[in-house]
Formats: C-alpha cells, sequence, structure tokens
C-alpha cells in the first residue's frame, strides 16, 4: 500500500463540500496528546475514522473523539447486527484509498456510511489524507455535509 501524500484529495473534498476547513500540516506525532498539541487542541476534539466491517461487502466509516473508544454492543445495536469487526488494513486502504493513520471520509475512493458519535461537537480535528495533515472545522457542518447517521456509539477509553 502507497503511503502517498493524500492530502491534496481530502483538502479538496472538504472544498467540493463547501466546508470551512483549516489545514494543519505537523511532524510526526506519536499519540493522542502529541496530536492534540501540535493542532492546538484538546484530545477530545481530536476525531478518529475508523473503518468497520460490516460484512465483505459492507464497510462503514465511525467518527471516534480521540478521547473514547468504540462501544461494540452500541454499534452492533444500531446497525442490527449481531457481528462487527475492524477492517483489515488492506480492506481499510481499499475502501478508502488511505492508510492506516490517515483515514479520513473526505475523499475516500468509495463513499461509504458515515457513523458519527454524538459526541462529535463544537470545532474537531479529522485527518486529512496523509501523516501530519489534519483538518480543522465545525462538526455542525462537517457532519450533514458527510451525511452522518449520529449516535452513541463509544465509551470512554480504557
Amino acid at each position: 500500500m502507497p503511503d502517498d501524500d493524500n492530502s491534496a484529495r481530502a483538502i479538496a473534498a472538504a472544498e467540493a463540500l463547501g466546508l470551512d476547513a483549516t489545514v494543519t500540516r505537523h511532524g510526526p506525532v506519536s499519540s493522542l496528546a502529541e496530536a492534540a498539541a501540535a493542532r492546538g487542541l484538546q484530545p477530545r476534539q481530536i476525531i478518529k475514522t475508523m473503518v468497520i466491517r460490516v460484512s465483505d461487502a459492507d464497510h462503514r466509516f465511525v467518527l471516534v473523539p480521540g478521547d473514547r473508544e468504540i462501544a461494540w454492543a452500541k454499534l452492533r445495536s444500531l446497525l442490527g447486527v449481531n457481528r462487527l469487526t475492524m477492517a483489515s488494513q488492506q480492506a481499510a486502504y481499499d475502501a478508502s484509498g488511505y492508510v492506516r493513520g490517515t483515514i479520513t471520509p473526505l475523499g475516500s475512493l468509495r463513499p461509504l456510511p458515515v457513523i458519527a458519535d454524538e459526541r462529535v461537537t463544537g470545532t474537531v480535528s479529522i485527518g486529512g489524507g496523509a501523516h501530519g495533515v489534519a483538518l480543522t472545522v465545525d462538526a455542525a457542518a462537517l457532519l450533514p455535509a458527510l451525511g452522518a447517521t449520529v449516535a452513541d456509539v463509544t465509551e470512554p477509553a480504557s
């Protein structure tokens, strides 16, 4: 899987959706705290984009605040399924065109349904398609632009 700078694709997608996004470029980070500090935000404002496998042909993006993790029982209930898994690294790349650590629904190769935790509010920072690139946007604009289903699907990180 290439680790190219796909940030242009993500930024163009944000612009096409009419989002007022601030692009932040910073060096490598090794933790949520470092990412938050580099972006001048709180950890809860850093939004992780996870690719979830419902079935071989059905994947979803799940937007998770940085200080939280997926509550699998809540997500299964929302989707009405008995089993969910994280997509493999290859499946996530095939679906989005982004490598892990850079995944964003913005500019995804395949338009996947988006589920956002209800705590994705206010000013948030979402991946920008490349390592060290992020887009800071207002969640109130981002979530409708993505057609996101908003629900309680997370729990505090352990």
